[in-house]
């Protein structure tokens, strides 16, 4: 059971687990800490990415706290440790406690007021161009592992999250659109600059807002990929949103770039891995599965791909 695998982990940092958060990639319980303090405890889904990585991230989401940018540091356990392993051999974190609401839901459409909403899609293309610009200035260390969103990582014959063209349950005309998708970005993202280290999950689950401020959280798959594809990740959120142009706009403003072409680009490029990302995941009934099929086809054909 999952709560019983909870507190054995919490025992390593002393903590107690108070509830279960969510439960996708990993589990994440918030947990007290004997100082009273809240954190973050997320017990890492075996298989998906190798302790190594998992170092990997803790140590960059530790040093860009460290240099002032808006995530959370991991947390030793008591013996010093940033990552241990379980009886059931599962890993287990421990991640600061940033306060905040999410910026939204997925598949629910913005409540907020548009001027506020836009100011915070600013403040987040400030803070993912922070993360960037931050991160490039960093020396890795020399075992540094994180997985690849370059042209491969999205488009060749096993990409990250699958091979999103051969869908089951997408209908002959969508897979032929998914086809020319793939096509079309492997073409276009081989003509681009090399990858660098980026977020790659900026979805308003995992932006948290307080007040004026946003935060980043989640960096579970964060890797080697093209920077404008967090803005895209984003905005793959997005498409259906009355004040989309807006909110495109503004993050684009708050990023620092003009490039609306290429954004919107990547926005493809993450609509389709969305896809992909579903065929491991979800029953062949759940209507999950159409309704990025459907949106990923939508923007391809937006875009006429």
């Amino acid at each position: 059971m999952i709560e019983a695998l909870a507190q054995e982990a919490a025992a390593h940092w002393g903590g107690t687990p108070l509830r279960l958060i969510r439960n996708r990639e990993n589990a994440v319980f918030e947990m007290r800490l004997p100082s009273g303090a809240r954190a973050a405890l997320r017990l890492h889904r075996q298989g998906y990415q190798p302790e190594s990585a998992i170092r990997s991230e803790l140590w960059w989401c530790a040093a860009l706290a460290a240099e002032g940018v808006d995530v959370p540091a991991a947390l030793p356990d008591r013996e010093g440790r940033l990552l241990v392993t379980l009886s059931t051999g599962r890993a287990a974190s421990v991640i600061e406690w940033l306060d905040g609401e999410p910026l939204g839901e997925a598949g629910v459409p913005f409540a907020t007021p548009l001027p506020l909403l836009l100011d915070r899609h600013r403040a987040l293309g400030r803070l993912i161009r922070r993360l960037h610009d931050t991160t490039a200035a960093l020396t890795l260390p020399p075992d540094f592992q994180r997985p690849c969103w370059d042209v491969d990582g999205l488009t060749g014959e096993s990409p990250f999250w699958g091979r999103f063209w051969d869908h089951p349950s997408a209908t002959p005309d969508q897979r032929a659109v998914l086809i020319r998708a793939r096509h079309t970005l492997r073409e276009r993202l081989s003509a681009l600059p090399g990858v660098q280290l980026i977020h790659a999950d900026v979805l308003r689950e995992n932006v948290l807002v307080n007040d004026n401020s946003v935060f980043l959280i989640d960096f579970d798959d964060s890797g080697w990929g093209f920077p404008l594809y967090d803005l895209g990740t984003t905005l793959s959120q997005n498409l259906y949103e009355p004040a989309y142009t807006e909110i495109r706009d503004a993050l684009m403003e708050g990023y620092g770039t003009e490039d609306r072409d290429l954004v919107e680009l990547m926005t493809l490029a993450r609509t389709c891995a969305s896809v992909g990302w579903t065929m491991p995941r979800l029953a062949p009934e759940d209507p999950i599965n159409a309704r990025h099929i459907a949106r990923a086809v939508m923007w391809a054909e937006r875009l006429a791909v």
